[in-house]
């Protein structure tokens, strides 16, 4: 019998997924204590399990308070706004971490939080994958939805393939939108939502685009994987896109039942890909 793993710890961001982390753990009977960062999540959304809220710069406390109670394992997930480093106040443990992390806190996202998971582990913790707690949230290569994307719209895939490959080797975004060839929008720091909301004012006549999301070449598949609910769904349609094209077997689905009919409801497909396969694939 494996020893107990004691309650798992929780760095809890925006929407669902850290509340579905939550969910899975306990009904695998585990307890859970939530690190829920101030104006990233909503606190009464964590009532139900034990809690601190604290500040982006006061990761010194968020440690202590692990330590307290008994955390060895921690799962990060969730949307996140990353702050200037003028803006972070750090309190004396995070100005610590800041000088431990080094160059990496001016590098892109996954340079940071590679940095953030070594310093984690060196201080005795281990940092676990959220879709080691929550099953099957990472789909297999297929369709789905019931609609199949077409001959444009796969072209639009390949294209937002290389751009996407390009973006993540630079450490910038994990998503593109593409239409008709032409990029409409990358992402940056302002995250999907918002690129499909900018997208919306930028599409051409004719057949709408797709939203291509990867795992970024290289990422720690620990933290930050791409992610997709119900809420981009909305937004791809509310953008007069035709479908999403997600990595398979990197890409978090948030609720995939209702994720896929908001896609069946709005027209859209919706497809889970390997990259490299799908690329390989000759056009009839």
């Amino acid at each position: 019998m494996s020893p107990d793993p004691g309650p798992l710890g929780l760095i809890a961001g925006g929407g669902q997924m850290p509340l579905r982390v939550i969910a899975a753990a306990q009904a695998a009977g585990r307890q859970v204590f939530a690190v829920v960062v101030e104006g990233w999540a909503e606190p009464a959304d964590f009532s139900h399990v034990p809690h601190v809220v604290v500040r982006v710069g006061a990761g010194g406390y968020a440690i202590e308070q692990f330590r307290a109670h008994g955390v060895r394992q921690i799962v990060m997930c969730g949307r996140a706004q990353r702050p200037s480093l003028m803006a972070i106040r750090p309190d004396a443990g995070m100005a610590r971490m800041l000088v431990r992390v080094g160059i990496a806190a001016w590098q892109g996202d996954d340079g940071l939080l590679k940095a953030v998971v070594r310093i984690l582990e060196e201080d005795g913790f281990e940092v676990v994958p959220s879709q080691a707690i929550v099953r099957d949230i990472l789909p297999e290569p297929g369709l789905l939805g019931a609609t199949a994307p077409g001959e444009l719209a796969r072209g639009d895939i390949r294209r937002g393939i290389a751009v996407v490959r390009a973006l993540g080797a630079a450490d910038v975004g994990q998503c593109a939108v593409v239409q008709q060839g032409l990029v409409l929008g990358v992402e940056a720091i302002e995250g999907t939502d918002a690129l499909l909301a900018r997208c919306a004012g930028l599409r051409r006549e004719g057949p709408g685009g797709v939203l291509v999301k990867l795992v970024k070449p290289g990422q720690d598949r620990r933290v930050d994987l791409p992610t997709i609910g119900p809420v981009t769904v909305a937004g791809a349609a509310g953008a007069g896109l035709v479908g999403i094209a997600i990595e398979a077997r990197g890409t978090i689905v948030v609720d995939r039942p209702a994720t896929v009919a908001a896609a069946d409801a709005a027209g859209l497909f919706l497809l889970a890909l390997d990259p490299d396969e799908f690329l390989k694939e000759t056009t009839p």
